[in-house]
């Protein structure tokens, strides 16, 4: 092996939301994206919803360029916490990103000048910026939704000309949004309210909305509508011919000409260990790649080094969220853990029997729905809508079991 190749530069990208060497899988997912795409009236909208670090950031980002090769305008960013402190905030940040791509369009407006005892009409042409949308939304009268619908009606006017087909708005981390009851501010049924108004007005501006699996419930929560408006996409992990074919393409390509290759036996324990999980299998296989280079430059013989990887995985992505819950709701998670079924889904009723089991003072019912409702406002757990609960963290309960031998 040569210096350069002994200098290739590793290919996996375990970070949040950075595009893999090769995106494996995905295809029936970017199929039923691509059937809404052709739509003509807008009948559904889409939730791409599932656990952390299952690629749905990722699958997004593939979204974008296919949606503009369609003709379509892309519009979105990450959804915060703070678009949901009220309705307002939720107006502005859809007409912000909104005139990032209006920015250039000219929209005419007359105007009636008066001169000494004459009028006099001028045409005025001015783009469709931020101010304009801005201005247009502050002096059209009524509610926060009569706002939102009269700009977007007005802009989707001035667009029919641009030969384009219509707007996507695409809101990643969009479980952070969320209706305020206590303070009289729904944001989430005003975003609701108004993209079904629009679309029954045969508006093609549709909603592509991506997050945890909490998203969805909220959204039926706020309008029950919601059920007949979108079309869900649950991203599982991926199957282990995919799994194989993520951790082999970026080392394998002849463009790369890498001098690190995986053997059948690194690959079958990397699709063990890692889940089918995308972000897990670049997050082993790049720890793998650094620790096989140099043997192979010495010419020794290399194996996956699993101990260590694991151990730098539960300090750099399990430990943090293991350190949001306190000690009593860790020792309910430790009894989750312990469930034949804790990888899947699971009830109140069956922590509640195993902990009778188990501890010298157990659980009851209510003790756990309530930590339950804890645990899922800090993200380790999420309710779905037939009442049982599953951990929000993918192999979590791995993790809290290793805990327990340390």
């Amino acid at each position: 092996m040569n210096s350069e190749k002994a200098v290739f530069l590793n290919p996996y990208r375990p970070g949040a939301g950075h595009m893999p060497p090769y995106l494996a899988g995905r295809h029936h997912e970017t199929n039923e994206y691509l059937k809404l795409v052709a739509q003509t009236t807008i009948l559904e909208n889409m939730v791409l919803t599932g656990l952390r670090g299952v690629g749905k950031t990722v699958l997004l980002d593939t979204f974008k360029p296919l949606a503009m090769n369609n003709s379509w305008l892309w519009v979105g960013t990450d959804l915060s916490e703070s678009a949901s402190v009220s309705e307002e905030n939720l107006a502005i940040r859809l007409l912000t990103d909104l005139s990032v791509v209006t920015s250039n369009v000219l929209v005419s407006h007359e105007r009636i000048s008066k001169i000494g005892f004459i009028n006099t009409e001028e045409v005025i042409k001015k783009k469709l910026g931020f101010d304009f949308l801005l201005h247009l939304y502050k002096s059209t009268p009524g509610l926060v939704m009569d706002k939102l619908k009269y700009v977007l009606e007005f802009v989707w006017r001035c667009l029919q000309s641009q030969n384009i087909k219509g707007l996507i708005f695409a809101y990643d981390e969009a479980q952070n949004l969320s209706d305020q009851a206590a303070k009289e501010q729904y944001p989430l049924g005003i975003l609701l309210d108004t993209f079904q108004s629009i679309q029954k007005k045969d508006i093609p501006f549709m909603l592509l909305l991506t997050g945890l699996p909490t998203l969805f419930p909220k959204l039926v929560e706020s309008r029950t509508f919601a059920e007949r408006m979108f079309r869900v996409i649950f991203l599982e992990r991926l199957n282990k011919e995919y799994s194989r074919e993520a951790i082999l393409k970026p080392v394998t390509d002849r463009q790369t000409m890498s001098p690190v290759m995986f053997t059948k036996d690194s690959v079958d324990l990397i699709v063990k260990h890692s889940g089918g999980y995308p972000y897990f299998i670049q997050f082993i296989c790049k720890e793998a790649y650094d620790a096989f280079l140099p043997k192979l430059v010495a010419g020794e013989n290399a194996s996956v080094p699993l101990t260590e990887i694991t151990r730098k995985l539960d300090t750099d992505f399990f430990a943090g969220r293991w350190a949001r819950a306190t000690d009593r709701q860790r020792e309910l998670l430790v009894i989750i853990a312990q469930l034949e079924n804790s990888g899947e889904e699971f009830s109140v009723q069956d922590i509640v029997e195993l902990s009778k089991k188990n501890m010298e003072k157990p659980f009851s019912p209510s003790h756990v729905n309530q930590m339950l409702s804890s645990l899922s406002t800090v993200g380790l757990i999420y309710k779905n809508r037939f009442g049982k609960y599953s951990f929000a963290v993918p192999l979590l309960g791995q993790f809290i079991i290793r805990q327990q031998k340390i």
